[in-house]
């Protein structure tokens, strides 16, 4: 296993990014009272266009202005109503940040949706996916690294003692890999994405940016090995989707670090909401099967949610990253 520096704290906790509500200077407060050593900018889809995954990322791209149509996000002639509202939302947000964590000395952690994910949903002024045109797919990857490089920098401004890590949202990533995204007409499915292509659309995102960056895949069938190879910090993921321990393993092995999705999402159906200690003994267990020294586990992995927790209530959300928090904690005592 490298030796090297990680871009958080040992025993850091995090959320992946979405949280209930619509009041974003309440949901900051709960990300950096409960989430002290590895806060993020919270999303709340519930607010309405603008402020779900795709339209929020649509907001940050350059010269490739997005609007709504039949509640699907397309790529339009110039900016109107709907692309303001996406950045004045995301303006806000980063304003209650900045008043909320000015003198704060730590790592943040900032979301986007990702280059496969976006050109699997947005669509064609003509009709269609981008996922269709392949040169289309590049010019939204290079409109998305310009526009998440100067995102990023505004953040690093605003937060003058913070470090940024950005997180890259890729849900449909195996769905795009392995040909399965549907066409309009639900008949058929656009032609794969080959991985060294998909890779190299990642990688064009890690490397604009120039902070470490995550890459979030809350699906199964996550393709680690293709992640390493992009120049990613680290691989966000559902340990409850996990099938095959080796691909984590070598990629561990290879220096990728981890944000271990070990708590649900939402509360069980009885019974109360897991503790810290559950949640490290999840952790544990699976860093012990991987055959890795107890010893770098709270150095290279972060205590995550399983994924968003939009979902959920505001009393479970708060109470599960405080579990996160704690079980973070408890790994750095191992």
């Amino acid at each position: 296993m490298t030796d090297q520096a990680w871009p958080w704290p040992a025993g850091a906790a995090t959320g992946i990014g979405s949280l209930p509500g619509t009041d974003i200077a309440e949901a900051q407060r709960v990300v950096l009272g409960e989430l002290p050593a590895l806060p993020h900018l919270p999303e709340l889809p519930a607010r309405g266009p603008g402020a779900d995954l795709i339209g929020r990322t649509a907001g940050v791209l350059v010269e490739l202005p997005v609007e709504l149509y039949a509640g699907r996000w397309r790529v339009a002639p110039r900016p109107g109503r709907d692309l303001r509202r996406a950045r004045d939302l995301l303006e806000r947000d980063l304003d209650q940040l900045a008043e909320q964590a000015e003198e704060y000395a730590g790592p943040i952690k900032v979301q986007a949706g990702g280059p496969l994910t976006l050109a699997a949903a947005l669509e064609l002024p003509i009709g269609g996916r981008l996922l269709r045109d392949p040169g289309a797919v590049r010019d939204l990857t290079d409109s998305l690294a310009e526009g998440l490089r100067v995102h990023v920098a505004a953040v690093a401004r605003q937060l003058p003692h913070a470090s940024v890590l950005l997180q890259l949202d890729e849900p449909s990533l195996p769905t795009v890999l392995a040909g399965r995204v549907p066409t309009e007409s639900g008949l058929g499915a656009y032609r794969a994405v080959e991985s060294v292509d998909a890779a190299a659309l990642l990688r064009t995102v890690v490397e604009a940016v120039g902070v470490p960056t995550v890459v979030h895949c809350c699906a199964p069938d996550v393709p680690l090995e293709l992640i390493r190879s992009t120049g990613a910090a680290a691989v966000a993921l559902d340990l409850g989707l996990l099938t095959e321990l080796d691909p984590l393993g070598e990629a561990i092995d290879a220096g990728l670090g981890l944000l271990a999705g070990a708590a649900p999402t939402r509360p069980p159906s009885t019974g109360p909401a897991p503790t810290s200690a559950q949640i490290a003994d999840r952790v544990r267990q699976l860093w012990d099967r991987l055959g890795f020294p107890r010893r770098q586990l709270a150095e290279q992995v972060v205590v995550t949610p399983a994924c968003g927790l939009a979902g959920a209530t505001p009393e479970y959300a708060r109470t599960v990253l405080a579990a996160c928090r704690d079980a973070g904690r408890r790994l750095v005592e191992d």
